[in-house]
């Protein structure tokens, strides 16, 4: 069996086992999920007519959505940190060190089951969203596939940092602290505001961090406004929070004895 078949299989497997752990205990998956979907109904039922600007809450809705979906993905990555710190705290790394498996099928199998459940969850919020009226009416077909494949993009790149994050972790609590950025960041970028209107020495904060561009570029492609330059910056953050997600947990995990 070559190298490329063996990790493909192994990969695999561990791709099942982790889905499998997802669907026996959901209370992690769901008590993140309710985070983002509480948040669109309190910013559109209690603050919409207020934030809107008098534009109205549907005009509100459809802003602060694409915020909401990319917030969808960094709670769910936190469930991955903490999933990650306990395969670590809890002896089966150990066990599977001693195993005739691909090393980084472990790393992938987590990786990618989370992808897919980051992807289902923003499905999920995507649905709340467009039962309380959110509508993408100008979007064409390749935008939506554009704006598809940045979400896989970003959960790509935040599940390789939460690896990291788990992997430096003593234990769960610990993991799912560490990655509570993930969560706070979008309350600090544009998800909820437009950068212009918050105090000035606050703008550089919202403005200097991945989720912004990311948000202001799904947003363009849903909405049909412009994106300017923030689809390059999104895409390099992306890519760079990717690589440098891989190479941290790599190293961590191949010299970590837990």
């Amino acid at each position: 069996m070559s190298s490329l078949t063996l990790a493909v299989r192994d990969s695999s497997t561990m791709l099942r086992r982790n889905l499998l752990h997802a669907r026996r205990y959901p209370s992690l998956t769901l008590n993140l999920l309710l985070t983002p979907v509480m948040l669109l109904l309190l910013f559109v039922y209690i603050f919409g007519d207020a934030m809107s600007g008098g534009a109205g809450r549907s005009a509100y809705i459809a802003y602060i959505v694409p915020g909401i979906l990319l917030m969808t993905i960094g709670s769910t990555v936190v469930g991955t940190a903490v999933s990650v710190s306990n395969d670590m705290t809890e002896g089966i790394i150990a066990r599977f060190r001693t195993m005739a498996i691909h090393r980084g099928s472990v790393l992938i199998g987590h990786v990618i089951g989370s992808v897919l459940q980051s992807v289902a969850s923003v499905v999920l919020v995507g649905a709340v969203a467009v039962a309380i009226g959110f509508r993408s009416t100008d979007a064409t077909a390749l935008e939506w596939l554009a704006a598809f494949g940045l979400l896989v993009l970003f959960a790509l790149a935040l599940t390789w940092i939460a690896v990291g994050m788990g992997l430096i972790s003593p234990n769960a609590e610990a993991a799912s602290n560490s990655a509570m950025p993930l969560i706070l960041l979008p309350l600090i970028s544009s998800a909820f505001t437009p950068i212009d209107a918050m105090p000035g020495w606050f703008q550089p904060i919202a403005e200097y961090q991945p989720f912004t561009p990311a948000i202001e570029t799904l947003r363009g492609l849903l909405l049909g406004t412009e994106i300017g330059h923030n689809g390059w910056l999104a895409l390099a953050w992306c890519l760079g929070l990717a690589v440098l997600g891989y190479f941290w947990s790599a190293s961590k995990f191949n010299r970590d004895p837990r």
